[in-house]
């Protein structure tokens, strides 16, 4: 699943899941679930694209009467660090792939363009959603922390070179010891980066 997800879209974070086999109404049935998120193209102010597959057939008419879209809607997407409109799908540059197979996939209709609501389904889907949720909501706040150092960092080499300057009048230093002292507070931030 990952690689597909790989060659289907480019994205800076990617991420999938398959749960163990579960049963309904005496029928074998396996979850798998993929997100790439970060996908360039995809505006980040729309919803996110949503790939159904069952038995690896993609299910291309009616999601909105398929279980798979409806586990997605009812998943608290917030918690995960993306927007969410209350009963939609997510808002975000994100593509997510759910692949339900089954000897008997139990579809809606005979059409096969939805599969049906199952307790048992959905409550695989949804398990398998949240794995990948917590992963991504996981890369989202290590991205959101380094964008933060990054600006505090900067903020903090502007004003190193005043510092050195205002030390050099109220101590009446010469221009090497300015120097030292510029080069030694620029050596403690590095330091802290690492730490």
């Amino acid at each position: 699943m990952l690689e597909s997800l790989k060659k289907i879209v480019d994205a800076e974070f990617y991420e999938s899941v398959s749960r163990s086999p579960a049963v309904y109404r005496g029928n074998p049935f396996l979850v798998e679930a993929g997100v790439a998120y970060g996908v360039k193209g995809h505006d980040a102010e729309k919803q996110i694209r949503l790939m159904r597959l069952a038995n690896r057939v993609p299910l291309l008419h009616q999601q909105g009467a398929c279980a798979i879209t409806k586990s997605v809607a009812t998943i608290g997407w917030r918690g995960y660090g993306l927007n969410q409109p209350n009963g939609s799908l997510p808002i975000g540059p994100m593509l997510m792939l759910v692949h339900v197979a089954s000897v008997w996939v139990p579809f809606t209709s005979e059409s096969k363009e939805a599969i049906a609501h199952y307790p048992e389904i959905t409550k695989e889907i949804r398990l398998a959603l949240q794995e990948c949720g917590r992963k991504l909501a996981r890369h989202l706040r290590r991205k959101k922390r380094a964008a933060e150092e990054t600006r505090k960092r900067t903020h903090i080499e502007k004003y190193i070179p005043h510092i050195g300057i205002a030390l050099k009048d109220i101590l009446a230093l010469d221009d090497k010891q300015e120097q030292r002292v510029v080069n030694s507070l620029t050596g403690v931030l590095e330091r802290s980066r690492k730490g």
